[in-house]
């Protein structure tokens, strides 16, 4: 079993769920191996199944204003942002590899991102039993919001590494009052390079999942697709 690890740099949030969608329909026929998108998007706010409307705090004129647009989705969760210097990670995976357990698999990507922020940075992290996600101190650095179909997921998860903190005072982020965000690069005090830290990603899924990973580019994927497809 193979992880194909595509970067995709910066994607509008439209082009990346229709990818996303095909994907999906590809590996639940067994066409392709599980597959992990990694990109970033444009300023951009999206809800989950479960999002209270209220915890978007600016106006319809003020997210204009910012260039920011906001998109209703089938993940799990509230309210939550997204913006350049976040990885974003797609997760396209078959839970029949992983016992078909989405709990397990959720608790996988937590401890990931655990490890790696303590190997990488010495940087200790934790999971919060009552919060989904990845936390320094009562501050979110990793959030995960994901769908099932068919017993394949999408959607995934988002890492603040060089992320703009400030608009997540647009929001109430996951619908959580009590704690805050925070980021790789506002705990080190410099900013990170971003394909570094995808290979930190890349080496964290092959030790968790036990899998051979290998980077692929955006045109691999789009023939890869196609040739799916035919």
């Amino acid at each position: 079993m193979n992880i194909e690890v595509i970067k995709l740099g910066l994607t509008d949030y439209d082009e990346a769920l229709e990818l996303q969608m095909e994907l999906v329909k590809l590996n639940q026929a067994k066409l392709v191996n599980d597959i992990l998108l990694l990109l970033e998007h444009p300023p951009l706010i999206t809800l989950g199944r479960r999002a209270n409307e209220k915890n978007i705090l600016a106006t319809k004129y003020q997210l204009d204003m910012a260039g920011i647009k906001t998109f209703d989705t089938d993940r799990g969760g509230d309210v939550t942002y997204h913006g350049p210097g976040q990885i974003i990670g797609y997760t396209i995976f078959d839970l029949n590899n992983y016992r078909k357990d989405i709990r397990q698999f959720v608790r996988k990507l937590e401890h990931i991102f655990v490890r790696l922020l303590k190997s990488n940075f010495n940087i200790a992290a934790s999971i919060d039993p009552k919060h989904t996600g990845v936390w320094v101190n009562s501050e979110k650095i990793l959030a995960i919001g994901l769908s099932v179909k068919r017993y394949v997921t999408m959607h995934g998860f988002a890492f603040n590494v060089n992320t703009n903190l400030d608009h997540f005072g647009l929001i109430v982020p996951c619908g959580i009052k009590d704690k805050g965000i925070t980021s790789l690069s506002r705990l080190l005090g410099y900013e990170l390079d971003l394909n570094a830290i995808k290979e930190f990603i890349k080496s964290g899924f092959c030790e968790s999942f036990e899998v051979d990973c290998t980077f692929r580019d955006k045109d691999w994927l789009i023939d890869l697709i196609s040739q799916r497809k035919a």
